[in-house]
């Protein structure tokens, strides 16, 4: 049955579209951090819709697992397939044309295999923005950021990417085509299915093309970072630069001292921002449309206000686009400082935004209980309440311990976000890594819900086993 199935695939979509050397097969098993590993009996790379739909409705007809992927920069385990040798891999990134960008309209359709960043670029080009913007923009797919309601470093401006789509194209798992790849604003016609597949991570079904919101072009840009001596500081200094600034806070990006010496640890060419180190530091963006000069003095006049009353302690204003992108570096570098320093335990959660510091104190109280001596190192979307919440071994200690701890830590972080009436995931979906807590957090009437939605899709189950559901 394997190999029919493998033979009809082969002659439908063509021996160029499917892999089935295992040596070939192999790089496509694991995912971004190495954490988890599966296995398959063929990678699959679609250059079209139709080709989508003749692969997964040959899936449906044998029953062959269906693991849709990527950009492969997911941090659970979401695009991975599990140990079954049955599963198939669903690469996307041969799909990846620019459909059309219209500057009337300010939309852009495009191939689900884009890459995010080249998207960005496309619109830039064009004399717009499109928001969503990831320390991963280079390598993920905006197929993947939709299917994981991806949000990023903007979102307290233009929302998660949730809100930047129009339409979606997408196969069901019996092959049929969803064509809501509409690009009009508004649309009062019913439910609104394509949000069905935003956030569903590939469990009902495959999207192939979207259609997103553009927005100007903001070509100024103005950022500080400031240093602080508490994360309650950090929200007031919020609630004063959100008052004077409004819609031009792009960005309020916190992190701990902890984080910085990570980066300026493992990241080539970085220097301490500040004369003495500091509980923890902000960096605050705008942006505008025009005139630089009036958005820099819009800044320095209300950070200049801030330090007179004590809202932060020392403060570092972008005079060049260098140092803006060096002030950024200090944010967008703690991943991959993290992936230098060894195995993180990442809790990406969300939470009130008046609660956080509060949720701080307590989660490091309760941790402490559990692991005394483990490193704490927490940063985020302090704007919208997202934060990466994460943990590391003791000094010392082996670099298993991340594996030896990771239920006990889940649970009291966790339990901790529940008592705050918090999410265990903000941005970075379910996947692998937070099934269980999902099914042990998540209100049991949304779970029968989903369940009753995934029936209705994927009746027979193919589509992203071990994931989520």
């Amino acid at each position: 049955m394997k190999q029919e199935f493998l033979n009809t695939l082969t002659q439908t979509l063509g021996k160029d579209a499917v892999i089935t050397d295992p040596a070939e097969i192999e790089p496509w098993l694991t995912d971004w951090r190495g954490v988890y590993k599966g296995d398959a009996q063929a990678v699959v790379r679609p250059g079209n819709t139709r080709q989508v739909a003749d692969c997964l409705r040959l899936c449906n007809e044998y029953r062959v697992p269906v693991v849709p992927r990527g950009g492969n920069t997911g941090l659970c385990g979401g695009a991975t397939p599990d140990v079954s040798p049955s599963n198939i891999v669903l690469s996307m990134d041969r799909m990846n044309r620019i459909r059309s960008i219209d500057t009337i309209s300010n939309t852009l359709v495009a191939d689900a295999g884009c890459i995010l960043g080249n998207l960005r670029r496309a619109a830039e080009e064009e004399g717009r923005l499109l928001p969503l913007s990831l320390a991963a923009e280079d390598s993920s797919q905006i197929g993947g950021n939709l299917a994981t309601n991806a949000g990023g470093v903007n979102v307290v401006r233009y929302g998660m990417a949730r809100e930047l789509v129009l339409g979606i194209e997408a196969v069901l798992p019996n092959g049929e085509i969803f064509n809501g790849l509409q690009t009009l604003h508004k649309d009062n016609t019913g439910y609104d299915l394509k949000q069905l597949f935003i956030g569903s991570e590939g469990t009902l079904g495959v999207i192939t093309g979207v259609a997103l919101k553009l927005h100007p072009l903001n070509q100024v840009r103005a950022v500080v970072l400031a240093a602080l001596e508490s994360p309650q500081q950090a929200l007031e200094l919020l609630r004063r630069v959100y008052g004077a600034c409004g819609a031009r806070l792009q960005a309020f990006e916190y992190f701990t001292d902890e984080c910085l010496d990570l980066v300026l640890t493992h990241v080539d060419g970085m220097h301490q921002p500040f004369g003495q180190r500091h509980d923890g530091y902000v960096l605050i963006e705008l942006a505008d449309t025009a005139n630089e000069d009036a958005l820099q003095a819009l800044l320095e006049e209300v950070i200049g206000q801030a330090l007179e009353d004590g809202l932060c302690q020392d403060a570092a204003v972008s005079a060049s686009l260098s140092q803006l992108q060096t002030l950024w570096r200090l944010r967008e570098e703690i991943s991959e400082a993290q992936r230098a320093d060894g195995p993180h335990l990442k809790h990406d959660i969300s939470l009130p935004i008046e609660r956080i510091p509060q949720f701080i104190e307590t989660a490091e109280r309760r941790l402490r209980q559990v692991s005394p001596d483990c490193r704490l190192f927490i940063f985020g979307h302090f704007g919208d309440g997202n934060l990466h919440y994460n943990v590391s071994r003791p000094q010392g200690a082996e670099k298993t311990w991340a594996a030896e701890w990771e239920g006990r830590v889940a649970d009291a972080v966790f339990g901790e976000v529940a008592e705050y009436g918090g999410s265990i995931s903000a941005e970075h979906g379910i996947g692998q890594l937070k099934r269980h807590a999902f099914h042990q957090h998540k209100d049991p009437m949304q779970i029968r819900l989903m369940l009753q939605i995934k029936q209705v899709f994927d009746p027979n189950s193919i589509m992203n086993p071990g994931k989520m559901l």
